[in-house]
């Protein structure tokens, strides 16, 4: 009899705890991810990048946006981007809805340090940019 109850209790055991880890799963997989946007940046291409010369005052890179690529980032320092192909590139800052851009090569624009944003080419051919970031 003993043995009888023993084999209850386990069998009710295993049942009671795979329903609780199966409710738990359920719950985690409904539940929003906080990294929703994210795991979709993921997905994206990043672009390529290249320092081309850094020192204790600045820090200068060359980055190619084939298309399709892009990358949300925050600059450290502030910098100047100088365009060196023709295309588009869409930017959208934390919050702000995404602008698409078309630049000329020799085109030069400004951005402040520490702003979060995407940067991304919507075009169909490459973009190159240096970017020349102030320490």
């Amino acid at each position: 009899m003993t043995q009888g109850r023993s084999y209850f209790a386990g069998l009710l055991t295993g049942v009671v705890v795979t329903g609780v880890i199966g409710i738990v799963g359920l719950r985690a997989a409904a539940a929003p991810s906080v990294a929703g946007p994210a795991v979709v940046q993921d997905a994206m291409p990043k672009p390529g990048v290249k320092v081309l010369l850094e020192n204790a005052q600045v820090r200068v890179r060359e980055v190619t946006f084939a298309p399709g690529t892009g990358d949300t980032h925050t600059h450290p320092w502030a910098h100047v981007g100088v365009i060196l192909t023709k295309g588009q590139l869409a930017f959208a800052d934390a919050g702000k809805p995404e602008e698409v851009v078309d630049f000329e090569a020799g085109s030069v624009g400004f951005r402040e340090a520490k702003v979060t944003h995407l940067a991304r080419n919507p075009g169909k051919t490459p973009m190159k940019v240096i970017e020349v970031e102030v320490k």
